[in-house]
């Protein structure tokens, strides 16, 4: 079984909740992190939010529709 996607995320953001619709309409099992509780995280991903990331490190950041998750998931499966 393969570990859930990691969604880089915060709370306020329409972005993520857009692309958290997304991840839920495509099927994907992930795991939200919210950024703003780690200032490394808020560092590295604070202008890019969201940002979907695999167990490989492969990082998929938006703008992102259900196509282009699909077609980044597979991608290396």
């Amino acid at each position: 079984m393969t570990k859930p996607l990691l969604f880089y995320t915060t709370a306020g953001c329409h972005l993520c909740e857009h692309a958290e619709s997304i991840l839920l309409a495509v099927g994907v099992h992930f795991c939200a992190v919210d950024i703003e509780e780690d200032l490394a995280l808020i560092q590295r991903y604070g202008i890019r939010i969201p940002v979907v990331a695999d167990e490989q490190g492969r990082e998929l950041g938006w703008p992102f529709d259900g196509q282009a998750l699909s077609h980044w998931l597979n991608q290396n499966a």
